[in-house]
């Protein structure tokens, strides 16, 4: 069946004045407005579209890429609030409804929320929650310390930054943990650094053990043969520098030019990093 708020795969049937109708196999169909519909694009031709409900309630299909999509968690950004509940921005023409009942705390235009996305069931339509504790898997968790994660990061609380782990878990990157530049809204990978009791988890953007000074050595290799063999950093050099321009802790670029030295392929100087 053709299923709203997803990814659909369908046969272009019939064109018409209005756009390109749509089918699958059970003999459901679909309108792909006039300014959706591909140049070229002719029947018995198939097309990926996302299917959605449009400011006149009618499912239609766009090729255009949502943001978030059915089941899934993503920050977005308010667009407009009135009395009916806040509007995000998902990147496609009617924006996405946040009924009040279902936000965290209100929401004001401008600001950044992370929200899940669920299907209405009494109007059959797309909407958003900001309320994502409800969402999140606590008790079955099906990860192992060390496994490499995709992390959506969505908000800074006093101990770090609050991360959901492949679409179905709540972790946190400590402060102390991160040597790089993220943003509220950003997708990256990590990995599993503890999971506590109750499914608390803590996460990494580092690699685990050994690993993560390899990939430092790797990284310092990169930044010396970009900067003509020459890297202005010490051991002495300030923390918040050696992060600024490497995105890496003291600790591992201290380890990290330790073994590139002991391999023979850098020159360490009064005044910096030399590539050998």
């Amino acid at each position: 069946m053709i299923e709203i708020g997803k990814n659909n795969v369908l046969k272009a049937l019939r064109m018409t004045s209005v756009g390109m109708y749509l089918g699958n196999e059970e003999g459901e169909e679909v309108l792909l407005p006039n300014k959706y519909v591909p140049e070229n694009f002719q029947v018995d031709d198939t097309i990926d579209v996302f299917i959605y409900k449009d400011s006149e309630d009618r499912i239609i299909a766009t090729n255009h890429e949502p943001k978030i999509k059915l089941h899934e968690f993503a920050c977005l950004i308010c667009k407009d609030v009135n009395n009916t509940g806040a509007f995000l921005d998902w990147g496609l023409e009617k924006d996405l409804l946040v009924p009040y009942r279902e936000q965290s705390k209100k929401m004001e235009i401008g600001k950044r929320y992370p929200v899940y996305l669920y299907l209405d069931e009494r109007t059959g339509r797309l909407a958003a929650s900001s309320k994502i504790e409800r969402f999140i898997e606590k008790q079955n968790v099906k990860l192992e310390i060390g496994e490499k994660v995709n992390l959506l990061i969505c908000y800074t609380s006093d101990l770090g930054v609050n991360v959901i782990i492949n679409n179905t878990y709540k972790g946190i990157i400590y402060h102390n943990d991160l040597f790089t530049y993220i943003s509220i809204g950003d997708k990256v990978e990590g990995y599993i650094k503890n999971i506590r009791e109750e499914g608390k988890i803590d996460v990494s953007l580092q690699k685990p053990g050994y690993a993560q000074v390899e990939d430092s050595a790797e990284k310092i290799l990169t930044k010396l043969k970009s900067s003509n063999g020459v890297l202005k950093l010490t051991d002495k050099s300030d923390s918040e520098e050696i992060m600024f321009r490497l995105q890496m802790s003291k600790k591992n670029f201290k380890k990290a030019i330790g073994g590139l030295y002991k391999q023979g392929l850098i020159r360490l100087e009064e005044d910096g990093i030399y590539l050998v």
